[in-house]
């Protein structure tokens, strides 16, 4: 899941795909991310000599408002649909924030009454930057987000169970075509295709962590076919169920932690 956040790269490149949409970033640029998803990411270069280095911030929604407010940014009154995820070039104000940020490792003492100082003009940054409307639309109480964040969350707690788009609608007073269109437009996704993207990482997640078969993880995460499982885990990672963890061992077998 991708948390409310932003993400810096100082050495290497990530992608990030979220439905459809595929978000790569490096050094000179950032990701932010406003809503929780269930996205797939990967890093595109590392090596033993120059290895994947970067940096993710969480962004509160309470912080953020307060920032909003001493900058004088009021709450979008429209219902703007904005994507909850984006890629922009990372100013030269902006990366300085964040490298007096990582000093503070060294300065654990500093640390203390540093660290909410600089979060706080990082947010201040990215609030006049050129995801100011994403970050005012998506971590406020302002446009559709409160529906949506409440969907999200909904989703999330009970994913393994049947989901029923009429009454999800209901309890949060939208209408079902409305609830759809909203959905989509934050998160790139249908509520159904959200709830079996959580459904399919949770999957493998237990055949990688804790040696589930198949058919017991699909059980675990609400499947009851197991046949349509495995279609549905193939769509997504491109092989059958245990042949995709037995390649992902392989993987991390050849590229052991140093």
């Amino acid at each position: 899941m991708a948390e409310p956040s932003v993400c810096v790269i100082a050495q290497g490149s990530k992608e990030v795909l979220l439905g459809e949409s595929r978000y790569r970033y490096e050094p000179s640029q950032y990701l932010l991310a406003t809503v929780e998803l269930p996205t797939i990411r990967r890093i595109l270069e590392a090596s033993k000599e120059r290895p994947f280095l970067s940096l993710r911030l969480e962004l509160a929604p309470t912080l953020v408002d307060e920032v909003m407010v001493e900058a004088g940014h009021a709450s979008p009154r429209d219902h703007a649909d904005v994507r909850a995820i984006a890629v922009s070039p990372l100013d030269a104000n902006l990366l300085e924030a964040f490298v007096r940020l990582m000093r503070l490792l060294d300065a654990p003492t500093e640390a203390r009454v540093l660290l909410p100082l600089i979060t706080r003009e990082i947010i201040y940054r990215l609030l006049v930057g050129e995801q100011g409307g994403r970050l005012r639309h998506l971590a406020l109480q302002g446009g559709y987000t409160p529906h949506i964040a409440r969907a999200v969350n909904r989703i999330r707690r009970d994913f393994d169970q049947p989901l029923c788009i009429e009454n999800l609608a209901r309890e949060l007073g939208m209408s079902v075509s409305g609830l759809h269109h909203h959905f989509k437009a934050v998160t790139a996704l249908s509520p159904l295709q959200f709830q079996k993207r959580l459904r399919l990482q949770e999957a493998r997640r237990l055949m990688l962590d804790e040696d589930l078969d198949a058919a017991s993880a699909a059980y675990r995460v609400g499947y009851r076919d197991a046949s349509h499982f495995n279609r549905e885990y193939k769509s997504l990672f491109g092989v059958p169920p245990m042949r995709d963890v037995q390649r992902l061992r392989e993987e991390a077998t050849a590229f052991p932690h140093q």
